[in-house]
């Protein structure tokens, strides 16, 4: 064998030693990114709700045990500001819903934004971004989407269902 082949070989060996340690410590002694979503809305309503101006103050009709939602949102022009660490956008929930609503922002499976409970009547445009979500963004547009959850007024149970809504964001220092 020559020394060059056996320089080969070590190389080799050591990206392949390399990349076994990194898979390692990826697997087992990384903090996970995952946020779970809670079985039961958040004990306090989300802080940076305002009410609502002239909303109709009718409840929509809803089959018993059920719910039933209305939704005000825009799904351009929402802003990430890395410097503030907030997102600029307009999230409401009218006062003729039935149910509570929690609102995540998901940008490439990352959840960057998760609300408190927004209560019937009343919207949010500005909210805070997750602990560290600021460090896996850079300035940019990104494609993403809002993920809002719903949970029972009273009970504070989740609902089966969500709903996913595809946004645009641009985020900015």
């Amino acid at each position: 064998m020559s020394t060059k082949n056996k320089i080969v070989i070590a190389v080799l060996a050591a990206v392949t030693l390399i990349a076994i340690i990194i898979m390692i410590w990826a697997l087992f002694f990384r903090e996970p990114d995952i946020i779970l979503t809670p079985d039961y809305a958040p004990e306090g309503e989300e802080s940076n709700q305002v009410t609502m101006g002239g909303d109709d103050t009718s409840k929509l009709e809803s089959p018993e045990g059920g719910g039933a939602v209305g939704i005000i949102y825009t799904k351009d022009n929402i802003t990430i500001d890395l410097s503030d660490k907030q997102i600029s956008l307009v999230f409401g929930n009218p006062s003729r819903s039935t149910m509570d609503m929690v609102l995540q922002v998901v940008i490439q499976d990352q959840i960057v934004v998760q609300s408190g409970r927004i209560t019937p009547g009343h919207q949010v445009t500005k909210l805070d971004l997750l602990k560290d979500a600021e460090s896996m963004l850079e300035p940019g547009g990104y494609d993403g989407k809002f993920v809002v959850l719903y949970y029972n007024t009273e009970s504070g149970e989740k609902a089966i269902l969500n709903t996913e809504i595809p946004i645009t964001l641009t985020v900015k220092e």
